[in-house]
């Protein structure tokens, strides 16, 4: 029985670790250090839909600093009473749930979760690839692409975000971190495709 205890001890404790948003965050190279699953997963969703990593890392960690369950704040009546939350974003991307469920049936991932980083950061280029075949927005360009994430596809072509000074500052901080996080990856991206077996023995 004590064994089964510290077994649950340390699965949970693992679990929590797993989820946990990376120690130094404003660092590509020490996010996927901590977190290689991370980098695999970043790396299959730049292979399929053409996504240089650093614009959706950049744009997540933007919305949800890289919390697995991140949830935008409460909504209030009357400013006292707590109603619901302002939207239902969730997760790693912040995908909304409308949103969520176009790119499970488009892409077929029906078991998917937005608490699961792969999925996220798939879900994530998914919707980079869409902005550039409905708007004609560059995958590379994380300025113009995160105006699409935040406003949607239509609220984008009617400029919405014209009228959000904040928005358009939000955007600039996104490209500027996109920009460091892409010369970060170019200076340790050639040691972490290297695999398991080779850093055991030469790590």
């Amino acid at each position: 029985m004590k064994f089964k205890v510290l077994l649950l001890t340390a699965v949970v404790t693992l679990a929590g670790c797993a989820s946990a948003p990376p120690k130094e965050p404003e660092n590509l190279c020490r996010i996927f250090y901590e977190k290689r699953d991370w980098y695999d997963a970043a790396a299959d969703m730049r292979d399929k839909w053409g996504v240089p990593i650093q614009v959706p890392m950049a744009m997540m960690y933007q919305e949800s600093s890289f919390k697995h369950d991140a949830v935008p704040p409460r909504d209030y009546i009357l400013w006292i009473i707590p109603w619901g939350r302002v939207s239902s974003a969730y997760g790693y991307s912040q995908a909304k749930t409308g949103t969520w469920d176009d790119y499970v049936r488009e892409t077929g991932n029906s078991w998917s979760s937005r608490s699961d980083f792969a999925d996220a950061i798939d879900f994530m280029g998914w919707f980079i690839s869409k902005t550039h075949q409905i708007n004609g927005v560059s995958k590379w360009d994380a300025y113009g692409q995160y105006l699409n994430y935040h406003e949607g596809w239509g609220g984008y072509r009617r400029q919405t975000y014209r009228n959000k000074q904040w928005l358009v500052n939000t955007s600039q901080r996104v490209k500027d971190r996109a920009s460091r996080y892409g010369a970060q990856l170019r200076s340790c991206e050639e040691d972490l495709q290297r695999g398991w077996l080779w850093r055991l023995f030469f790590g």
